[in-house]
């Protein structure tokens, strides 16, 4: 796409769009388009309106977006781009609806958390009456940002969830992460995990030597700022790759590190079938575990096999069966709409099957092609999107009728037809962590491969981010870099 900017230089904003409405087109930068298709996307400052204009033309024919502000809320340079950036994506999404193209679920919105701007909203709207608050806090979301009346419901629907949380928060509450990047086989759609744990079975003691000293390391910067720990989360990867005797000596550590007077959920990514024992989850049990991911994805073994799983749909049933025989422990099951060789139909027997097992939790995914993951680099048959959103009309219909509630959504880069994550739960069953991380509420402390803290500032100051390296072999050779930067959370507290 040939591209004109004028009084302004804001190219992340308008790639950003371009990205989701023109996939894989690369951005050209000229100063003039002559008579070949391109936009010419400008900005105005004026005494009472900012404005940003689009005009794309496409095959002799042109199309105007157009989109404002008022000038008076650039109060400083940091909301001046914010607010510049707004309005330049919207006339960009605007000019090309108009060229013939059909609205995109989520408007003219590209980023993770849609809920954060839907809970501002919310927020301000909060004097109305309950009825009045949430018909105008939609029109406003639907008429900022173009969304579609299905997607502004259901982010409405776990904004609300959001917003009950928060209340439920102290100042020094935190929850902690702690990543396992390990899998038996590596699937076809991710690009998370390096090798599959039968190939990088000699890292684990090493992998695991190196956790202990962060989360000493995280465990005592958390005791110095008087942190209190509410939620604990194991994801990955699949924690449950490690051995009865690691998981064993993780929780442990944890318990030992930590104080965990206060805490009121423990979830563990046990995603993968073949790696649930009974040993196993008698360990998850005994430290109080009581919330436990079994994914199957799909209960088609056709699928299953497409993606690179190595188990059938009947181990998704025996593990889940090994669970519930245990007991005690709220399950989460993961679906995904969109995967290769999947069809309407398919997804359908596989929503009807995971209906009729009762979970407390189903999170429904779409479908997202990560940069390197083998089915991307293989170029791997897909549905369509139009048949993605099929899908997922059909899940989210199942569970309405079946009594669930939407409680946490996000979005990602590349998802098949722009669509959305959903967290869906029983009455009762919501997951703290899920929408801490997502809607960034409180801090997340966390350890271990591809752990992500996140210092979150309450005061509109600036968040905090420090990364680890997802890859085994990088965690263990930096785990002393990993460490040190650790003191980087008493800084953020103050202390």
């Amino acid at each position: 796409m040939k591209l004109i900017f004028s009084g302004h230089h804001y190219k992340y904003a308008v790639e950003q769009m371009l990205s989701t409405l023109f996939p894989g087109e690369r951005p050209e930068y000229v100063s003039d388009g002559k008579d070949s298709d391109h936009m010419r996307i400008s900005l105005r400052f004026g005494n009472v309106y900012t404005t940003s204009v689009c005009r794309y033309r496409k095959e002799n024919a042109a199309f105007t977006g157009r989109a404002s502000v008022r000038s008076d809320k650039l109060t400083d340079d940091l909301e001046k781009d914010r607010l510049c950036q707004f309005i330049i994506k919207n006339a960009v999404y605007r000019a090309v609806m108009k060229s013939g193209r059909a609205p995109q679920p989520w408007g003219s919105l590209t980023g993770v958390r849609p809920g954060k701007l839907l809970s501002a909203i919310m927020r301000e709207n909060e004097c109305c009456t309950d009825r009045d608050s949430k018909d105008r806090s939609i029109h406003q979301f639907m008429e900022q940002y173009d969304v579609t009346p299905v997607r502004a419901e259901l982010c409405y629907e776990t904004s609300k969830a959001t917003l009950e949380t928060e209340k439920l928060l102290g100042s020094s509450d935190i929850c902690l992460y702690v990543g396992i990047p390990f899998c038996p086989t590596r699937c076809a759609y991710c690009s998370f995990v390096s090798q599959s744990v039968e190939k990088s079975l000699k890292l684990m003691d090493s992998f695991f030597a190196s956790l202990r000293l962060e989360v000493a390391e995280t465990a005592r910067q958390a005791r110095q700022c008087g942190l209190n720990v509410v939620s604990i989360y194991f994801g990955g990867g699949t924690p449950t790759t490690l051995s009865a005797a690691q998981l064993d000596e993780l929780c442990s550590l944890l318990r030992g590190e930590f104080d965990l007077s206060n805490l009121r959920e423990f979830t563990v990514e046990a995603g993968r079938p073949d790696t649930i024992t009974e040993e196993k989850l008698a360990i998850l049990k005994k430290y109080g575990v009581t919330r436990l991911s079994v994914n199957p994805q799909t209960m088609q073994d056709s699928v299953l096999e497409a993606i690179g799983r190595r188990h059938t749909s009947k181990d998704v049933l025996d593990a889940l069966d090994a669970v519930r025989k245990i007991g005690g422990f709220d399950v989460n099951m993961d679906l995904i709409a969109g995967l290769p060789s999947d069809t309407l139909t398919g997804f359908e027997y596989t929503m009807e099957k995971v209906l009729s097992l009762e979970p407390e939790n189903i999170t429904v995914h779409t479908l997202s092609l990560k940069k390197g993951s083998g089915l991307t680099l293989s170029g791997g048959k897909i549905p369509e999107a139009v048949e993605v959103g099929k899908m997922l009309d059909a899940a989210y219909s199942g569970l309405r009728a079946s009594g669930y509630s939407p409680y946490y959504l996000y979005r990602q880069k590349n998802m098949s037809g722009g669509f959305e994550n959903t967290g869906w739960m029983k009455p009762g069953h919501i997951n703290i962590y899920n929408i801490c991380m997502m809607e960034e509420l409180c801090s997340i402390l966390a350890m271990g491969g591809g752990g992500s803290t996140k210092l979150i500032r309450n005061d509109k100051g600036k968040n905090i981010r420090i990364m680890a390296p997802k890859y085994p072999l990088e965690y263990i050779e930096q785990i002393d870099k990993i460490c040190s930067e650790k003191v980087k959370i008493g800084d953020f507290y103050g202390i």
